[in-house]
């Protein structure tokens, strides 16, 4: 069980699993998520459904390598299994027929914005992707984006790919030349405030998903709390996505600063 039957890396720090869970890919909607242990004394990781296939049992999960455990999980190889893999937990995205829809996703946050691309071109909505990484080399699932999209636009901080420039100069760009309903974004969290202070300006409604620390997914620690339109909310339950335009992101990149290394004095 929670076998891995397929492993492709995206770059040499991010790696797509597809693995074996039948019950989770048979109930699976866009923007649940799972958590994965590997080992019994292994950290909980949470990690969104970045698609799933019914008839083979299987869903995918996008890994960037970061820490000491998701290192672990990158180095798995076809033939190795997760001890655990819960879900689907969290809030299904609200998909809708909106009219034009700017789906912003950041470095490994396209993988989890994939589904909701696919969903949101499905209910008959004119669908705008924008691709943002440091460089090429970080820009992934393009061919897959394209697919269920209208339009991709890809921006890159130094250039090297598509535009240079940041994720909001891509979506100001298009909101400057047609009408938006709806932005959906996920990444970064300095990435994702920044797209919501800029689509509150143009007064267009923005959904992020948020990426809090989180431990036990249930709402039980508290650890992914935040406060969202004045109210402390957990990320795990209540979300992951909410209201972008309600969010204390400053607030929430000072908590998962916490453990941070301390900085030399």
């Amino acid at each position: 069980m929670f076998e891995i039957v397929e492993k492709e890396y995206f770059s040499p720090k991010v790696v797509r699993l597809e693995v074996e869970a039948p019950m989770i890919a048979k109930s699976r909607r866009a923007g649940h998520f799972v958590i994965v242990r590997l080992g019994d004394k292994g950290e909980r990781i949470p990690l969104t459904i970045a698609d799933a296939d019914v008839r083979r049992g299987t869903i995918t999960l996008v890994v960037q390598a970061v820490g000491f455990s998701t290192r672990e999980i990158c180095a798995l190889e076809v033939g190795d299994s997760f001890t655990d893999v819960v879900g689907p937990l969290g809030h299904a995205t609200h998909i809708e027929k909106y009219g034009t829809v700017i789906c912003a996703g950041g470095g490994v946050g396209v993988a989890p914005m994939l589904p909701i691309i696919k969903a949101m071109k499905e209910a008959g909505n004119k669908v705008i992707s924008i691709l943002a990484a440091r460089n090429k080399d970080l820009i992934i699932l393009q061919d897959q984006v394209a697919e269920y999209s209208d339009e991709v636009v890809i921006m890159t901080d130094d250039g090297s790919a598509g535009t240079k420039g940041l994720v909001t100069n891509g979506i100001e760009t298009v909101i400057n030349r047609e009408k938006v309903n709806m932005v959906v974004t996920i990444g970064p969290a300095v990435m994702m405030k920044f797209v919501s202070l800029l689509t509150k300006k143009y007064e267009i409604p923005t959904v992020c998903s948020l990426n809090t620390i989180m431990v036990d997914g249930t709402g039980m620690c508290g650890a992914c709390r935040v406060t969202v339109g004045g109210k402390t909310k957990f990320v795990c339950v209540d979300g992951p996505e909410f209201d972008a335009h309600e969010v204390d992101f400053d607030q929430m990149l000072s908590r998962m600063r916490a453990y941070d290394a301390p900085k030399n004095q």
